[in-house]
């Protein structure tokens, strides 16, 4: 058997005409030095935070964002795509699908706050 072939073994390998094997990329100065272009030394990562993110004052607890996923996923009352959630429950009433009433009730509650009026696409926990 031999060593197993490479994706790069079917291109013939092609150098740039006037770089000699080896050379550094870079810019060559009018005196003949190389400067290396892209900043030399790579920055370090950022530390990850030590604690977690403060939680804002008017966060919804979670049984009020569970009840909203469950509206979330019930096909029942239409798509959800590019609308707001009382968006999508104004327009299950109009339809007379009867949606939840406490799920217009909190979104009336919280209608500033992004982690209620839109649905956002998370993993489970």
């Amino acid at each position: 058997m031999g060593q197993p072939r490479r994706i790069t073994d079917s291109f013939p390998r092609r150098r740039r005409p006037g770089r000699p094997p080896g050379k550094v990329k870079g810019k060559i100065n009018v005196k003949g030095k190389i400067k290396i272009t892209g900043g030399g030394r790579p920055k370090p990562c950022p530390s990850p935070p030590s604690e977690d993110p403060p939680t804002a004052p008017d966060a919804p607890d979670q049984t009020l964002l569970e009840m909203l996923r469950h509206f979330d996923l019930s096909w029942e009352y239409g798509p959800c795509t590019g609308i707001t959630r009382l968006q999508r429950w104004e327009r299950a009433q109009a339809l007379g699908l009867n949606p939840p009433g406490p799920v217009r009730d909190a979104l009336l509650e919280h209608p500033n706050n992004p982690a209620v009026t839109y649905r956002w696409v998370s993993p489970p926990p």
